[in-house]
């Protein structure tokens, strides 16, 4: 575009012929093309260049409340749309604190000359004093001075909002290049940008907005597909007709999500077409692709069939991780030698596109057969002294050491849930679980850890059972993924997580902030989801200790901290199921051992706090907490003969009439019908401290009641602690 003028905001009347400026809010286009951007970061950048955009344009007042923004990315250019943009903002009329009365005017009203200077560093003079406002700055008395500000033109807010879209964008890595100038200056500049930069487009209306960046000019063209443009430059009349004019005579579409669109359709499509199936819900591999190309065309390409010897996952991986490529799957799920390529042009005999295409995968698929006929040849078994030889962490050993506590921790898990028979199974896959770490194609593809150890424990001839606990002990691997399918995965998998978990803490390394470079909180909650989801008969106290007894003395006891870390996370995973703080910590306040009876507690916490008798029981059970706390150790007795109010004596009738009901209820696991039962007791409470001084002058008579009370608050705290329900 160089130093060409690049117009005025004007557009030509029809009958005269001259520039006449508009007044009129119109929309407004911008579009920096660039060369090809990171695809991975594209659509970040395309939203936050218009967002910025936009967001500064409303702040200047240039843009209305109401104003529309629609956001443009291709692999070469962001662009804008924004509508209802004015040539020029409404002028504005702004308030400024000057000083204190007593600083500005002196006993007879008169500016002092602190006020003179104060108005002359604003443009304005003494004149204008008589007018300055006063009124209340907290406990002082201030002087005020309103001045009209006139609005930015667009022309200057728009420059200012692009240089600062530019300085805002999330560019993953900046690059420097040379811009030679045939402007003013001779010689080289050297610009910084996420890629080199070769046009500048600007328009409001049909009107061209002279605008400056990266050495570019603003102009009304751009450029279309490099290979199927109908013309070139690919000139934009209006600010309205860029997405329209740009598919027609530049063979791309614009909008990022349009491409995406279209390229789903045409994958359901080709895939239909020859009775397949594709998967298309990996999102980031279809966000990677739409940013790839401008003009999106689906095509059919095919491997050879002894390829899917290989397990499916390894080509599936390299497919789409190395080359791009869509797999295509039968009905049954199972690979075919089929796959789709997305290609950026539309050649009338794709042959040679295709051709190309399958030549390039074909050594990857090569690669893949080799290493998993390589890696068969040796047992999982004979592996495992190599982990002796993999750095786990410099402070707690190899992998091979690891192993040997994660065996330890598991042995003992499925000790507790199978007896002998599964303690065997968990140690053998624990024992299994790492060597596929050190596997040719484990090392080519980390990403299938697991997954490989899984097919070379079935090809070793070892049961179903130890080879889907290999995969899946690395299971739940993030939110909403599955938990191993088995008992032997379960226990594995637990065993391997509370081993990071404790040797992490042990060391000190704990996450910080938004970091958790070991992923501990994931680890955590994947405990806590095995824990409760498959509510498994294991106390959380007794699993931390066992993973800190692994250690030895090669780590400090940080198993207290640990518990908390847990149970942190498992209230921040209710809160997001929907329960209320107030029902999380009432519940989580006992600090429940057994993860899989927190949801029925806070289910009949729920009920129990929608009945009438709630907040009277829940402050009461607060008071009762206040005078045991008050109190020396309390001993849960209760001698019927020291009873002597007629509301004591109630309250113990009524409780050996309730409390008995409500903890048979509670020991068979009916939490809401226990906390219902003993909402009976609300009426015979408010009798007890009505009439009943607790802390009467007799020792004896002082300790029974205390006895009584103490009772009654074991009882109503057993499914949770009531009282924080207490408001």
């Amino acid at each position: 575009m160089g130093c060409a003028d690049a117009g005025s905001l004007a557009d030509l009347d029809e009958e005269s012929g001259v520039s006449v400026m508009t007044t009129k809010p119109q929309n407004l286009l911008l579009e920096l093309f660039v060369e090809e951007l990171p695809p991975k970061a594209l659509k970040k950048l395309g939203d936050a260049f218009a967002g910025v955009l936009h967001e500064q344009l409303k702040q200047q007042g240039l843009a209305t409340a109401g104003s529309q923004l629609t956001a443009y990315a291709s692999p070469r250019r962001l662009a804008a749309h924004i509508t209802d943009v004015a040539t020029q903002a409404a002028d504005k009329v702004v308030s400024q604190k000057l000083m204190p009365v007593s600083v500005g005017l002196d006993a007879a009203g008169n500016a002092t000359p602190a006020l003179l200077k104060k108005l002359q560093a604003l443009g304005a003079d003494a004149s204008v004093v008589a007018g300055l406002k006063k009124a209340m700055d907290g406990k002082a008395e201030a002087l005020f001075y309103d001045s009209v500000v006139t609005g930015a033109t667009l022309a200057d807010g728009l420059q200012k909002a692009l240089l600062e879209a530019i300085a805002k964008l999330p560019i993953p890595k900046v690059m420097s290049y040379q811009l030679e100038s045939d402007c003013e200056l001779p010689g080289w500049n050297s610009v910084s940008f996420v890629r080199p930069a070769h046009g500048l487009m600007a328009l409001h209306g049909t009107a061209v907005i002279p605008l400056q960046a990266l050495g570019l000019t603003s102009g009304n063209s751009t450029q279309g597909h490099r290979f199927e443009a109908a013309i070139s430059p690919v000139v934009i009349a209006h600010a309205d007709e860029y997405a329209a004019t740009l598919r027609k005579d530049g063979a791309v579409i614009a909008s990022f999500a349009e491409r995406k669109t279209d390229i789903a359709r045409q994958l359901t499509a080709a895939a239909e077409k020859i009775g397949g199936v594709v998967p298309i819900d990996d999102d980031a591999l279809l966000d990677e692709v739409t940013a790839l190309v401008e003009r999106p065309n689906v095509l059919v390409c095919s491997f050879e069939k002894e390829f899917l010897d290989v397990p499916q996952e390894c080509l599936i991986l390299t497919m789409k991780a190395n080359q791009k490529y869509f797999p295509l799957l039968d009905a049954a799920g199972k690979l075919t030698h089929q796959f789709l390529v997305v290609s950026n042009i539309s050649p009338a005999d794709a042959s040679a596109v295709i051709g190309g295409n399958e030549r390039v995968v074909r050594p990857r698929l090569a690669d893949a057969k080799f290493f998993f006929d390589q890696d068969r040849k040796k047992t999982l078994a004979s592996r495992v002294d190599g982990l002796d030889k993999v750095v786990y962490h410099n402070k707690l050993g190899t992998q091979g050491e690891r192993v040997t506590r994660v065996r330890a921790i598991a042995r003992a898990i499925g000790q507790q849930l199978g007896g002998d028979a599964l303690a065997a199974q968990a140690d053998q896959a624990a024992l299994l679980a790492k060597t596929d770490l050190v596997t040719d194609m484990v090392g080519e593809f980390p990403e299938l850890q697991g997954t490989m150890g899984r097919y070379y424990a079935l090809n070793d001839g070892l049961s179903s059972d130890v080879a889907d606990a290999i995969e899946d002990h690395y299971k739940p691997r993030f939110a909403g993924d599955a938990l191993p399918r088995n008992a032997v995965g379960l226990a594995v998998a637990l065993a391997d997580k509370l081993e990071t978990l404790a040797g992490m803490f042990g060391i000190g390394n704990l996450p910080t902030g938004d970091k958790d470079p070991f992923a501990l909180r994931r680890h955590a909650l994947g405990v806590v989801r095995m824990l409760a989801d498959k509510e498994l008969p294991l106390d959380l106290d007794v699993l931390v200790q066992t993973a800190g007894q692994a250690f030895g003395d090669k780590i400090e006891d940080a198993s207290a901290a640990l518990l908390d870390f847990i149970y942190d996370r498992l209230a921040g995973s209710l809160r997001e199921q929907g329960y209320s703080a107030q029902e999380v910590d009432a519940v989580l306040a006992l600090r429940p051992q057994r993860l899989g009876d927190v949801a029925r507690r806070l289910v009949a916490v729920r009920v129990f706090a929608a009945l009438p008798q709630a907040p009277a029981l829940a402050a009461a059970n607060k008071r009762i907490g206040n005078i045991l706390k008050k109190a020396q150790e309390v001993d849960a007795h209760v001698s019927q003969v020291l009873l002597k109010e007629p509301a004591e004596i109630a309250l113990f009738a009524a409780m050996n009439l309730v409390l008995p009901q409500a903890q048979t209820q509670f020991e068979s696991g009916d939490y809401t019908d226990s906390l219902q039962t003993l909402a009976a007791l609300r009426e015979p409470v408010d009798a007890f401290f009505d009439g009943v001084m607790v802390n009467a002058e007799e020792l004896d008579l002082r300790l029974n009641r205390q006895g009584l009370l103490k009772s009654l608050h074991v009882a109503m705290n057993g499914v949770a602690d009531l009282s924080r329900l207490a408001t």
